[in-house]
């Protein structure tokens, strides 16, 4: 079976095992890019980007963003995450020409449910 969904995170987090444990319950093939190895290229984020907005992608709530002062910053967001994925908001999934971020089940039942 090829690879469906692409699922962009961290072996850390929460979201990102959510996402996975999701599609793999459900027998969908998935590709999990460890953003700790592996950051998005700019063709993905600019994939990601057509269908959600730069400031969704950042976690501001995070620890890297709140040590590293970005609140208090003016900064590049597209060139900053393509150099810093501590700054990402995960997980990042991707299905056809669709993208969602953080913990969306009801976006990932709507995909399951295209492949049956």
């Amino acid at each position: 079976m090829s690879v469906i969904i692409q699922i962009f995170g961290t072996k850390k987090c929460r979201e990102t095992q959510k996402a996975i444990r999701y599609f793999k319950e459900r027998k969908i093939a998935i590709q999990f890019i460890n953003l700790e190895e592996k950051n998005l290229s700019k063709g993905e984020l600019e994939s990601v980007l057509r269908k959600i907005n730069i400031d969704d992608l950042i976690d501001t709530d995070g620890k890297y963003y709140k040590e590293n002062g970005y609140a208090h910053r003016v900064f590049d967001a597209f060139e900053t995450l393509l150099e810093i994925p501590y700054l990402y908001r995960t997980p990042i999934v991707r299905f056809k020409g669709d993208a969602s971020v953080g913990n969306t089940p009801d976006k990932w039942k709507q995909w399951a449910d295209s492949l049956k």
